[in-house]
């Protein structure tokens, strides 16, 4: 495959930050088209963005120089010859970076380029984006279940609540356009109790609701409610419930900070079990903070058995940090983020190490997001049968949810659900 030009431009994320859009035009005159999205909550480890630091240009959050970056020097390396394999195009783009983190041209301008080059890899083999994928994950396809944020707290929003998302997960819908109908009718319950109960219903980054609370307990309450007011069941036979806490956000350090009390590490892995005997909470993300590897594996072997367990900051997306959190014995689930790595190969790779450890995996959107639906068919082609992307509201968030739809109208054979339910509840 030849490419024959690339340009970037700079546009705004669904927060009003800039980002990058990149468009890779082919031989043929085709063009293939990205979007790069941007996290609020992020891992230390994760590849970096490149922005401008300009105060006097949206606060410093400028891209310029990332979009410099596309339209010379990579687009130099990408047009000098033709591409068998999207692994080599994205082995360049590493090299001509030179960092071990992508910081010298920006993770933000290689992923967008590795994103386009998927599409036009894609297309160049005749087979819709989702196709490719699973030929290179060597993966059977499957619609994810969608956990939809409805309610947000931490870095997400400006409320008292700590944690930062709380998700409905309609495990036991027969398929994913009902799952899909089940998650828009929990939302509009939510607004219609939240009301009722006179709590706002504005809303966070991801489109879920930011009442003025501050205790986990009383989301997880909201939640089971507006579930019931739809008549549908709460849990694994209808929609079940899962929490990203994002620990790092309420870590000091050495203990943990929630809702005003200061919490060790054994008494937070109590906490949530408290939650989870409570509640009908099937998933939790971010329990326990990065860099705090006594708490994880003591939340991994209190509760690896109760729930799923899924490490987003403290493996960023990286396989041999995957790997080397399975041998320590560290959650049992991964978040994946393409962003986060910022190649679409190193990505595939990380879905790999979950898949040779029994880890699950679930594809995520990010807070910062663009309409480009990506990860739809990421989740798809890789068979993970898990997708985060926000509530059921917003442009942004809605993208992938209507791509998933499309998907499921095209491929009438192809099965939803999880690949594996860890556990009944």
């Amino acid at each position: 495959m030849q490419i024959r030009r690339v340009v970037a431009i700079q546009v705004l994320d669904s927060r009003g930050n800039p980002t990058i859009r990149v468009s890779l035009t082919d031989d043929g005159g085709r063009e293939f088209v990205a979007g790069v999205p941007a996290g609020a909550s992020t891992g230390t480890r994760e590849a970096k963005e490149l922005r401008d630091g300009d105060p006097n240009r949206f606060g410093g959050r400028g891209v310029s120089r990332a979009v410099e970056h596309v339209n010379d020097e990579i687009a130099e390396l990408v047009t000098a010859q033709a591409w068998t394999r999207l692994a080599d195009l994205d082995d360049a783009l590493r090299s001509l970076d030179g960092t071990t983190d992508k910081s010298r041209l920006g993770a933000n301008a290689i992923v967008g380029v590795s994103m386009a080059a998927a599409r036009a890899f894609a297309h160049d083999r005749r087979e819709p984006l989702y196709r490719y994928l699973s030929s290179l994950t060597r993966t059977a396809l499957r619609l994810p279940v969608p956990h939809f944020n409805v309610l947000n707290g931490g870095a997400h929003a400006a409320n008292a609540l700590d944690f930062q998302e709380f998700m409905i997960a309609p495990i036991g819908a027969p398929c994913y356009a009902e799952a899909l109908r089940w998650g828009a009718e929990v939302y509009a319950s939510l607004r219609s109790e939240l009301r009722r109960v006179g709590l706002t219903s504005g809303l966070g980054d991801e489109g879920g609701f930011a009442p003025d609370i501050a205790d986990p307990r009383r989301a997880c309450e909201l939640l089971v409610a507006a579930i019931g007011n739809t008549g549908l069941n709460a849990g694994s036979e209808g929609v079940a419930l899962a929490i990203d806490p994002a620990a790092n956000g309420f870590f000091d350090g050495s203990s943990y900070s929630l809702d005003g009390k200061e919490m060790s590490p054994s008494a937070l892995v109590e906490f949530y079990r408290g939650l989870i005997d409570e509640f009908p909470v099937w998933s939790l993300e971010d329990g326990c903070a990065e860099g705090d590897d006594e708490g994880w594996q003591l939340l991994t072997r209190e509760l690896g058995d109760v729930v799923q367990l899924v490490g987003d900051d403290i493996f960023v997306t990286d396989p041999e940090t995957i790997r080397a959190a399975a041998d320590a014995d560290l959650a049992n689930a991964a978040l994946i983020k393409v962003n986060q790595i910022g190649t679409v190969s190193e990505t595939l790779d990380a879905l790999s190490v979950c898949r040779e450890r029994g880890y699950a995996a679930m594809i995520s959107h990010r807070s910062g997001e663009t309409p480009d639906s990506f990860i739809a068919d990421l989740a798809v082609g890789s068979g993970c049968g898990l997708i985060k992307s926000g509530a059921p509201a917003r442009g942004e968030r809605v993208a992938k949810y209507n791509r998933l739809l499309e998907i499921a109208a095209q491929e009438n054979d192809v099965p939803y659900g999880l690949a594996v339910l860890r556990v009944d509840r």
